[in-house]
């Protein structure tokens, strides 16, 4: 699954990420091509919102 499909899944983490620096952004979409699973990506969403 990529960040985009994860992002989706979650309606609240996605209205987040809108609000976000463009360099926030960034650094959150490149630092997910290192995610490899499924339930990492999904885990990665939800933890990206805690953070920022």
């Amino acid at each position: 699954m990529n960040f985009s499909m994860a992002l989706a899944l979650e309606p609240e983490a996605m209205r987040k990420f809108a609000l976000l620096s463009t360099k926030d952004k960034w650094e959150i979409v490149s630092a997910s091509h290192a995610v490899e699973s499924d339930s990492d990506m999904r885990r990665y969403v939800q933890n990206m919102m805690k953070t920022y």
